[in-house]
């Protein structure tokens, strides 16, 4: 089949109604060959608005929601290369009728009139009907409708009923319904009384209502007392029965009574009204200027009618002040007739507006007061370092608030990784005026990290730092201090130590540090130079076997880095290894003292100064259970001869060896010599102790103590004594089991006795005690020592003794 136009074999009617809202669509289908396009336009030349969809490749058009402006006539092209066919078609818009304004519930009294509008919009326009208890509303002089609108006037009991509104065109049908209930009644005030009391202020406007429930409106008349009011140039009476009083004064307090009266019946209602005083401020709160932490009083002191109650009400830039929250600060102070405002220890945030309103029923005053808090100044802004060099740095800011008070300078401060917290830097100028907000820092140290703020200053005092800079590192520069503390000796033979105390790390001045060691015998003139790379480095050793023994030598420390060489140390001699012990000390003997101490005794070995410093000996000692190579040690510094060697086990073979030595180490050791410790003293201590007082004499009595087979034989005794109010010791020997002592008379005597042996002192005995005794004789043992303690409460005892000590 050849070629050949469009022919529309689907279209739309000349005429499609639409109703508003509803989702309208026009179909429009050709045949023809090529295959044509399809297109639609309003030929009214609108656009489409963006809600119209295209669908089923333009065959379609889509109008959701429809409303009025979318109606019109509408066109469907469609076109090929053999030519192009058009449908048209018109989208007529129609509406339900829907409601504009609804009626309500209307309650009016006999004689009055109603106007009640009823409105509707829809399309075509809709016509109104009006409904009476069902019954269409028959039309009468006073009842007339127009434009949906019914109106009644003079209204009576009869009008009374349920009203319908119709609103309709072609397309619906729409109701609205109401109740009207006419009322009649006599004037009633139990629902709307007048105020039993109206306070006002001297010259001000009195305004009385009379609003009583009546149907119909009832006539008022006001009376004061029993006078009936008429009205002048003070007073008026209003159309809805209120009247007023102009510029009120005490004369015209008293009772108002407002009487109503309509065909029905009549009431009335009373008010009282109170003239009073108005208030005034006294002594108001005024400006004031003042300093951080000081306690300041704002006055606010008012004169007002004794009739009234008064208070007090205070504001803090524009807020109400809580003296709750704020009581550590803020106190209401004064008398009935004070607000005075009492602010302690004033704080900076306590700057701003402050306002006393005093209140009563009738009136209400203010005043205000500026107060300015004075305090150190704010941190300055935005610090930062603008040049930077080995040394200094330039550092700038911006002035922070001043609180009140002129800035009069500022300090720099700086801190560094090394630095305890913030130290004030060294600045030009030296003195920073309030005016100059730039400084240089100097006396820095090179090749260290550093970071800056500033303080200001007023005659108040030192304000809060600013933030830190941003950190910068000092540009590096050759070093200028040498290490501390050069010195040496010591070590092995054929070595020369040298010892410092390193250069801190803020002082090294850049990277690459090191040092540069130089050292000579004494008396040449050549300094032989080493390097140590490492900073943390404290000492050097030189060796070699050329190196006599403790022999002196110069020897100073020198400092690089990068940038070049520092300064050296001062000179010090130090002195090579020394030359360790040669030869054993003789004539070593080993002597037992008691069970659990021995006494080593040598003579010293010959020594020259030229091999060095002879520091001591050393003692080794085992037992004869124990190896030589697990032994133990003791050392006698210097020149001694001795040791003693204790908390050793007793009745046991003990095995010496002595050595001396010096920092370069120890010699050999002398031949093992040996002792037996003793045995031990008895465990069993002296028993039975006794004591009695005759003829100012005390005398001890005990029971001898036996020594077992493996406990030294007792030789003898002790007596330890001493007084209960001091701690000083006395003691007794003697080889017999009694003692006789004479002690002085003012205290009480504490006493116990030990058993003597080559091995030691023995265990204790029990202790007694002898109190003070008088004009008696007195006896007692350990175990009766409770009960003589007891019965002898005030006795005085002269002692007198002999003691052996």
């Amino acid at each position: 089949m050849g070629e050949y136009e469009p022919k529309i074999e689907v279209q739309f009617p000349e005429t499609v109604p639409a109703a508003k809202g509803s989702t309208v669509k026009l179909e429009c289908f050709a045949l023809g060959n090529p295959v044509p396009r399809i297109n639609w336009r309003r030929i009214d030349g609108t656009p489409f608005p963006s809600k119209i969809m295209l669908k089923k490749s333009n065959g379609m058009i889509e109008i959701p929601n429809f409303q009025q402006e979318d109606a019109g006539l509408y066109e469907c092209i469609t076109e090929n290369t053999r030519g192009k066919n058009i449908a048209k078609g018109r989208l007529a818009y129609y509406a339900k009728p829907h409601w504009v304004q609804l009626i309500k519930d209307f309650e009016a009294a006999v004689e009055d009139n109603i106007y009640w509008e009823c409105r509707a919009s829809g399309k075509p326009k809709p016509s109104y009907r009006w409904l009476r208890n069902g019954e269409p509303l028959a039309l009468e002089g006073r009842i007339q409708i127009e434009n949906g609108a019914l109106t009644i006037t003079n209204l009576n009991l009869t009008d009374s009923g349920m009203y319908q509104c119709i609103a309709e065109n072609k397309h619906g049908t729409i109701y609205a319904s109401a109740n009207l209930r006419v009322v009649a009644s006599a004037p009633d005030f139990s629902k709307s009384p007048m105020k039993k009391l109206i306070q006002l202020l001297k010259g001000s406007t009195a305004h009385f209502e009379c609003n009583p429930k009546a149907s119909p409106k009832a006539t008022t008349i006001w009376k004061k007392g029993g006078e009936l009011l008429q009205e002048n140039e003070r007073i008026s009476f209003l159309k809805d029965g209120s009247f007023q009083i102009a510029n009120v004064s005490k004369s015209d307090a008293g009772s108002y009574t407002c009487l109503a009266e309509n065909k029905f019946g009549k009431a009335s209602s009373s008010t009282t009204l109170l003239v009073t005083d108005p208030t005034r401020i006294t002594l108001a709160p005024s400006n004031m200027d003042v300093t951080v932490g000081e306690s300041i009083i704002l006055p606010c002191q008012v004169q007002h009618d004794p009739l009234l109650d008064i208070s007090f009400i205070w504001y803090f830039n524009s807020a109400l002040t809580d003296f709750r929250k704020d009581a550590s600060h803020f106190e209401k102070v004064g008398g009935s007739a004070s607000g005075d405002l009492m602010i302690r220890n004033i704080q900076l945030k306590h700057s701003g507006k402050y306002v006393c309103t005093v209140k009563t029923e009738v009136d209400s005053v203010s005043s205000a007061a500026d107060l300015i808090v004075r305090g150190s100044p704010g941190p300055p802004e935005h610090v930062k370092v603008d040049e930077i060099t080995a040394t200094t740095a330039q550092i700038s800011w911006y002035e922070g608030l001043d609180n009140h008070s002129p800035i009069t300078g500022y300090i720099v401060q700086a801190r560094t990784p090394f630095s305890v917290g913030w130290q004030r830097a060294r600045t030009v100028p030296d003195v920073i005026d309030g005016r100059t907000f730039m400084a240089t820092a100097i006396d820095l140290n090179p090749w260290v990290e550093y970071e800056f703020r500033v303080v200001a200053n007023n005659k108040i005092g030192g304000g809060e730092p600013s933030l830190s800079s941003e950190k910068v590192r000092t540009e590096e520069a050759v070093p200028e201090v040498p290490p501390s503390e050069v010195s040496g000796g010591g070590g092995s033979r054929s070595e020369l130590v040298i010892t410092w105390d390193p250069v801190p790390e803020e002082l090294q001045n850049g990277e690459g540090f090191g040092y540069v060691v130089a050292f000579r015998p004494l008396g040449i003139t050549t300094w032989i130079q080493t390097v140590v790379t490492s900073p943390d480095t404290p000492r050097y050793v030189f060796r070699n076997e050329s190196i006599l023994p403790f022999s002196p030598y110069e020897v100073k420390v020198g400092v690089y880095n990068n940038k070049g060489e520092g300064p050296f140390s001062p000179v010090a001699t130090v002195y090579s290894a020394e030359e360790e012990p040669t030869i054993a000390p003789s004539g070593v003997s080993a002597n037992s003292l008691s069970s659990s101490t021995i006494e080593v005794t040598w003579i010293p070995i010959p020594w020259k100064m030229g091999s060095g410093r002879l520091l001591g000996y050393e003692v080794r000692y085992w037992n004869n259970g124990g190896k030589e190579q697990s032994s133990n040690k003791v050392k006698a510094t210097g020149k001694e001869t001795s040791v003693k060697i204790t908390g050793l086990m007793s009745n046991l073979v003990y095995y010496t060896a002595v050595r001396a030595y010096n920092s370069a180490g120890a010699g050999p050791f002398s031949a093992t010599v040996n002792a037996t410790t003793k045995k031990p003293p008895p465990s069993q201590p002296p028993g039975n102790l006794e004591w009695n007082i005759t003829d100012s004499r005390v005398v001890l009595n005990w029971e001898q103590v036996h020594a077992m087979e493996n406990e030294s034989e007792v030789v003898g005794y002790k007596i330890l004594y001493w007084t209960s109010s001091h701690s000083q010791l006395s003691i007794l020997d003697t080889n017999r089991t009694s003692a006789e002592l004479l002690l002085p008379l003012n205290d009480d005597y504490v006493i116990e006795v030990k058993a003597v042996t080559d091995g030691g002192d023995g265990i204790s005995s029990d202790q007694i005690k002898v109190p003070k005794l008088a004009s008696m004789d007195a006896r007692g043992s350990c175990a009766e020592i409770l009960n003589c303690l007891s019965s002898l409460m005030s006795i005085t005892l002269f002692l007198i003794f002999n003691a052996i000590l």
